[in-house]
């Protein structure tokens, strides 16, 4: 698979299909709490063990393969370019690769979404928390994306690294929108997200 046809930023939302729905899995990367959702329920993955290194990674890395084998497409979260490296996100950032990596391998096909696109389509804003006080912004919104998944995509999160569990959610609700399966009937304002997800040109389901 060469590089210049694994993605395609330009592909339009699929239309509304009928049908037996297709498994997305949504994953919002991390080592300390890992996201990962279908369409029906989300989780956080939390290594519990004094080890931090392989150990730790080597756990991760068979969870989420095991919850993704059966996969027609997963959205992956991606990093924020506008990002300062902060301490730790070496160590994030070599998660990330050895999950797409591994996706590669299997064959399973997988979309990358930015932080942004995750929080426009549960919000129909990049910043929802724009007017809130600075230092507590980020929890605002991620709040709001909780709400979100909560309210209107009816999938349970609560409970430690339930934000984490949310957005992962957000992701997977995203990739069946994409597919035409989408899981609530949403305005332009929150769809307009999936036009800056960087979708694979071909997926299982949509090849059926």
């Amino acid at each position: 698979m060469s590089a210049p046809t694994l993605f395609n930023t330009t592909t339009p939302a699929a239309p509304t299909s009928v049908g037996p729905r297709p498994l997305v899995i949504g994953i919002d990367s991390s080592l300390t709490s890992l996201g990962i959702a279908s369409p029906e329920s989300a989780d956080a993955l939390r290594w519990n063990h004094e080890d931090k290194g392989h150990a730790r990674i080597e756990w991760l890395r068979t969870e989420v393969l095991d919850r993704s084998k059966r996969a027609d497409l997963v959205v992956i979260e991606g990093p924020s370019y506008g990002s300062k490296m902060l301490p730790g996100q070496h160590e994030t950032a070599g998660m990330w690769w050895i999950i797409t990596h591994d996706l590669w391998r299997k064959g399973i096909p997988y979309a990358v979404a930015s932080p942004h696109s995750r929080t426009i389509y549960a919000t129909g804003h990049a910043f929802p928390a724009k007017d809130h006080p600075k230092t507590k912004r980020a929890r605002i919104a991620k709040g709001m994306v909780h709400t979100f998944v909560v309210e209107t995509l009816s999938i349970w999160c609560e409970g430690t690294g339930k934000y984490d569990a949310s957005d992962a959610a957000t992701l997977a609700a995203m990739g069946m929108d994409w597919l035409g399966y989408p899981l609530a009937e949403l305005p332009k304002q929150q769809r307009r997200a999936l036009d800056g997800v960087h979708w694979p040109t071909q997926t299982v389901a949509v090849a059926r």
